[in-house]
């Protein structure tokens, strides 16, 4: 949900730490701070608000060769300056960044720092102080940090600066990501690979519960137990233009306009020298011995579940449920005897969706994470990985990772069909690369898409999206797009459920988006439209070419029908995003929202 960046070595850190602030602002935020240390002591700037608002109050005439940095997104504390990170101990010796959540920390509060004044209101002071005080009890600093952290319960990634100590970065990590970035002189810490990129690409991958010194020179890992650790870096498969915006104004822009080359990258990663779709025999094997897959994913990933299930049912004949991970894990149903679990995750970090995980590991069960990071940290954990090659993304609201879920799931359904030696009845290769050539239509059609957007949503409060079949599920992913970027209250509903109580909140005026894609029910969603229509509402109907009517304000083009929310959802997507301007709405930042749901 935040991040956290460091640096040793032998060059200034304040710009490199605000650079790599910078790049995790797409994470989510509300504060951000950075401390530095020199021969003065340790130098401490932080703001409520912007990384822009952090600069302003950072003294440029600092030098500084050890520095960490952190964006916070509130849990524990309003938004302010005295909540903001870094966070120091009672002597301001200590200085400390944490990501997570602290889940037992006014015991810890209440059994062991009854004495102490606290600055500010957050658990994270916590840690800070407990270094402090086993340190005051006469242990060595790496071991009060050891003791520490085997006192926390909860999810952490911590970077603590000692003022009596110039050459380290202590370093540790539970269920909340954080990476060692190698360098020749100087080493850094990092929440995302992404985030230094620019700097270096090789990374020492971070296991739970481990602790790392950090110096300019060497990076020594260690378990709670003292035992040293060895582990191979790894090379991030990042270009830093990738996460540059160049031309365009906003990320979610750019981002929408990359679908297509996204696919065709995609379709191509996948196939084998016969042109043929291939994936790994064991996640193939896998599948075909389950009885039963679970999906289990958050928004938007969840919406892409939600049709991937029908893709997988119908191609491959498996079935198929799909669950909300933060909902699964503590309620999971019966299952069935051989299940495989297939966890569905943008970042590959989503604390949610590890809960279930680990469960599920624990309890035997095979796993699969789709996921477009690799290296994350579901992607370590599970059994098996499919990736979705689809790039960074960076603007908050999904946009190229959602189609690159569907499209993944795609072909993994369509190749596992193939193993049992079922009948699909297309070819998926040239099906996607028809979407491919949809898309590119879609998306030179923003004129269009804002032109609806300002007509339908320029001064509403509140929108319905209505569809059936998997209509349905691409509208539930238009609302979220639109309430998470734009703040309109939106709500997406299977058309034949308006009746059963939903109808009731229509007005007049109120906008109504409906898309018609399933021959099987065109003229049934048409009904539902008529019955909102009746009551005042302002309809929109988005319908496929082959099915449109005269009153249709928008027709795709032509695709697949059981392929149509590759292209269907990119409507979705535009309209919000203008609405979202038009409101002047923060679109790549929206508010209360971080891009990696990295606590629970």
């Amino acid at each position: 949900m935040c991040g956290i960046v460091g640096y040793i070595g032998n060059n200034d850190s304040i710009e490199i730490l605000l650079n790599g602030l910078e790049k995790l602002e797409y994470r989510g935020y509300d504060s951000a701070g950075i401390a530095v240390k020199n021969e003065q002591g340790i130098c401490v700037f932080k703001e409520k608000g912007r990384i822009a608002d952090l600069r302003s109050i950072v003294d440029e005439s600092v030098f500084a060769n050890i520095g960490i940095g952190h964006t916070r997104w509130a849990t524990h504390g309003v938004p302010s300056r005295g909540n903001s990170h870094p966070h120091q101990s009672a002597s301001s010796r200590f200085t400390l960044v944490h990501n997570g959540v602290i889940e037992n920390y006014e015991l810890l509060k209440r059994d062991y720092l009854a004495d102490v004044s606290f600055e500010s209101e957050t658990d994270t002071e916590v840690i800070v102080q407990m270094v402090e005080l086993f340190v005051n009890q006469g242990l060595e600093v790496i071991e009060a940090f050891r003791k520490t952290l085997s006192l926390l319960k909860g999810s952490y990634a911590i970077a603590l600066l000692d003022e009596q100590d110039n050459e380290t970065i202590f370093v540790a990590k539970n269920k909340s990501p954080l990476l060692v970035g190698l360098g020749k002189g100087f080493n850094v810490v990092a929440s995302d690979a992404m985030a230094m990129i620019q700097v270096t690409n090789q990374y020492v991958e971070l296991v739970d519960k481990e602790i790392v010194l950090v110096t300019k020179d060497d990076v020594t890992i260690q378990n709670l137990n003292g035992e040293v650790i060895n582990r191979e870096p790894y090379t991030a498969e990042l270009d830093a233009s990738d996460i540059e915006k160049g031309t365009y104004p906003h990320y979610m822009l750019k981002e929408i306009d990359e679908q297509p080359p996204v696919l065709r990258r995609i379709i191509q990663t996948y196939q084998n020298e016969l042109g043929e779709l291939t994936i790994d025999q064991e996640i193939i094997d896998a599948l075909n011995e389950a009885d039963r897959l679970y999906i289990i994913a958050a928004g938007t990933s969840y919406n892409a579940g939600l049709v991937g299930k029908q893709f997988i049912e119908k191609m491959a004949n498996i079935p198929v449920e799909v669950h909300i991970s933060s909902e699964f894990g503590y309620n999971m149903p019966l299952l069935s005897e051989k299940p495989l679990f297939i966890f569905i995750t943008q970042s590959g970090e989503t604390a949610d969706s590890r809960a279930v995980l680990v469960k599920v590991k624990e309890m035997g069960y095979p796993t699969l994470t789709i996921t477009n990071v690799p290296g994350s940290t579901l992607s370590r954990e599970a059994d098996y990985t499919l990736l979705l090659h689809a790039g960074p993304e960076i603007a908050v609201a999904s946009s190229k990772a959602y189609t690159a879920q569907l499209a993944v799931i795609a072909i993994l359904a369509e190749v596992t069909a193939k193993a049992k030696n079922m009948n699909v009845e297309f070819n998926l290769v040239h099906e996607l690369g028809i979407i491919a050539n949809a898309m590119e239509v879609l998306c030179d059609s923003k004129e269009l898409f804002e032109h609806i957007s300002r007509e339908y949503l320029a001064v509403t409060r509140n929108a319905f999206f209505i569809g059936r079949g998997n209509d349905y599920y691409v509208v539930s992913e238009g609302a979220l797009k639109l309430k998470e970027i734009s703040y309109i209250q939106a709500e997406g509903f299977a058309g034949g459920e308006l009746k059963h109580g939903t109808i009731a909140l229509i007005e007049e005026g109120t906008p109504v988006f409906a898309l018609a894609t399933q021959e099987n029910v065109n003229l049934s969603i048409r009904g539902n439209v008529k019955e909102v229509a009746a009551r005042g509402a302002n309809t929109c109907i988005i319908s496929m070419k082959g099915l449109e009517m005269d009153e249709d304000s928008f027709v795709l083009p032509a695709v697949h029908e059981l392929l149509t929310p590759l292209i269907s959802v990119i409507p979705m997507q535009l309209i919000a995003y203008y609405a979202s301007l038009h409101r002047g709405c923060d679109v790549d930042k929206p508010r209360n929202l971080a891009k990696s749901v990295t606590v629970e």
